[in-house]
């Protein structure tokens, strides 16, 4: 049974239903965009373009899209220093508290390598080593987002990245350049190397690279891409993995809450209308075993919506069919379904919130009781607000310092550690039809006859 609110949310009752991941994402769809069928097949056509015709084809397409014609794609440094210097006291201090919170968090995070011993003196071990470059997106389209960029840069760096490179979308308002509060958090995060790109033509020209004998329309190609995005952003970073590394699929934001019936019916319409304001493509679902909770949170968002900022945003996301007010049979059941929608941000409002939380087994970040809400994710808690959205929570994780690291295994046998592996080599070499594996390391021996 589907019902709708005054704002044209769905109610949506899931009592009795089975919660595996085919029925729960069917009853609670992501949202499409309306040119979803083509998308990859444009996308694909831009990557093209930029990878034939570099400059050129990103002058043309922002041409088309922006409404700028660029002459250049680097952000002068001095561009960069003045945007930091006009910052006021209030938002310096605010991007000084995120970014000193986040990089704790990230510093934290740094693996350990591992080493372990066999008999006879051999040793394996794996050692964590950053990439070279990493390519940052920091979205300017609805909203300017300068948390993207502390998100972004910071785990790269205490991953020890060397080369970072921030791309973010023109603003015709500034003369062609990013939003200046983004160039002011790079300038305060000591990233320079910043272009005036966006959309999928910024994501191929960080992983193909745009050759160019002028340098500030040069841009050398880059080993990983992360950062949140739009859908075309999103199917770019899909379409070139493999040729670079990628972070999520950051798309459109999710947000679940999963709450009893003690619940506050105003924080919830609150935080759901805070995620909604982001995009038309938003998702805000509220999930509870209790029928009242659900009539007055929908009461309070018929209150509050078309009072708020961004209240025709907000009515699209809450009106389509990613949203919703969904009545389960219990908690037990609403964490079944939680956890196979597998929201990018998931908040609990349940008593004993951090024991539920902690049987939830799918979700990009889960923010524990009434008192945590997501927009502290979004911007000081610590935590990284890039996370994996579309039900990809299910097996991929949030940005962090492991975006950045790549493993690599080192193995040393002496000799004699090589000995008691001589019959089991011999045997899957052969099993495997693959005789000169055994042969090389046969050849590992004094006296070991020679090869045919």
């Amino acid at each position: 049974m589907t019902q709708l609110t005054s704002t044209s949310i769905r109610i949506v009752d899931a009592r009795g239903a089975q919660t595996d991941r085919t029925t729960v994402r069917a009853e609670l769809p992501r949202a499409r965009a309306a040119e979803a069928d083509d998308l990859e097949a444009r996308v694909a056509g831009t990557i093209a373009r930029v990878r034939k015709e570099g400059f050129a084809a990103v002058a043309d397409l922002t041409r088309e899209f922006d409404g700028i014609d660029l002459t250049a794609l680097r952000v002068p440094e001095s561009a960069v220093r003045e945007a930091a210097a006009a910052l006021t006291p209030q938002m310096r201090s605010a991007l000084e508290q995120a970014i000193d919170r986040a990089r704790t968090f990230a510093n934290a995070q740094f693996p350990k390598p591992v080493s372990v011993d066999y008999p006879g003196g051999a040793t394996v071990s794996l050692e964590w080593e950053p990439v070279q470059r990493a390519g940052l997106y920091v979205p300017g389209g609805k909203a300017v987002y300068p948390s993207s960029v502390v998100m972004n840069v910071v785990p790269a760096q205490a991953a020890g990245v060397d080369s970072i490179a921030l791309v973010s979308p023109p603003q015709r308002a500034f003369g062609g350049s990013p939003h200046p509060s983004i160039l002011a958090a790079s300038e305060l995060l000591g990233v320079d190397e910043i272009y005036a790109i966006g959309g999928a033509q910024a994501i191929a020209a960080l992983a193909f690279g745009i050759a160019e004998h002028d340098a500030e329309r040069a841009v050398p190609a880059v080993d990983v891409i992360t950062g949140p995005g739009n859908v075309y952003v999103a199917a770019a970073k899909r379409l070139v993995r493999g040729i670079v590394g990628v972070d999520v699929e950051a798309g459109a934001t999710e947000v679940m809450i999963l709450a009893d019936g003690c619940a506050d019916p105003t924080l919830i319409a609150m935080d759901m209308i805070c995620q909604a304001e982001h995009d038309e493509n938003a998702a805000a679902i509220l999930v509870t075993p209790s029928g009242s909770l659900i009539a007055a949170v929908g009461a309070e968002l018929d209150r509050r919506a078309p009072r708020t900022a961004n209240r025709e945003r907000v009515r699209a996301a809450l009106g389509g069919a990613q949203s919703g007010l969904v009545l389960v049979d219990d908690i037990t059941h609403g964490v079944e379904v939680v956890s196979a929608y597998a929201p990018e941000h998931l908040e609990v409002h349940t008593e004993d919130a951090a024991a539920v939380a902690g049987r939830v087994t799918g979700a990009g970040a889960i923010f524990i009781g009434a008192s945590t809400p997501v927009s502290l994710g979004d911007y000081a808690a610590g935590s990284n607000h890039v996370l994996p959205t579309g039900g990809t929570a299910t097996f991929s994780s949030g940005l962090s310092v492991f975006s950045f690291l790549r493993n690599v295994q080192h193995i040393s046998y002496s000799t004699d550690s090589l000995a008691p592996l001589r019959d089991a080599i011999a045997t899957l070499s052969s099993a495997e039809h693959l005789p000169a594996h055994g042969d090389a390391f046969e050849a590992r021996f004094p006296h070991a006859p020679p090869a045919p």
